[in-house]
């Protein structure tokens, strides 16, 4: 069992920054893929960046490739995603994802474990 909480999200303006956190409880933190998705109100959760196991092959979606960075720390159990050159648009409840398992980054049927959410908000 892994339990993930978010942290970071916020309101900040277009054009501004943020970093989501996501802390990782358990031993076993470098055996667990790491994703990030985000969600509005009523719509499918959609892909936002992947990291795998060793954290040397990420992926994006197109839609934020270029502005988001995602990264693991595994001395500190956590995964992070730097958000830069935010836009309205990028405004969704993320949530942080795992899985041991085989692994589709993509896709959110892929991962086992999520966060609670964190809201960002992003006015223009």
């Amino acid at each position: 069992q892994v339990q993930l909480v978010e942290s970071g999200g916020g309101l900040v303006q277009a054009g501004g920054s943020l970093r989501l956190s996501c802390a990782a409880s358990g031993r076993t933190f470098s055996s667990y893929a790491m994703g990030w998705f985000r969600q509005a109100p009523g719509k499918e959760r959609e892909f936002v960046a992947a990291v795998s196991r060793s954290g040397g092959t990420t992926y994006y979606a197109d839609s934020v490739k270029g502005r988001f960075t995602i990264s693991r720390a595994s001395a500190a159990n956590t995964v992070y995603l730097q958000m830069n050159s935010l836009k309205p648009e990028d405004t969704f409840v993320y949530y942080c994802a795992s899985t041991n398992g085989a692994w589709n980054p993509t896709r959110p049927e892929a991962y086992v474990y999520w966060g609670q959410g964190t809201q960002v908000t992003v006015s223009s």
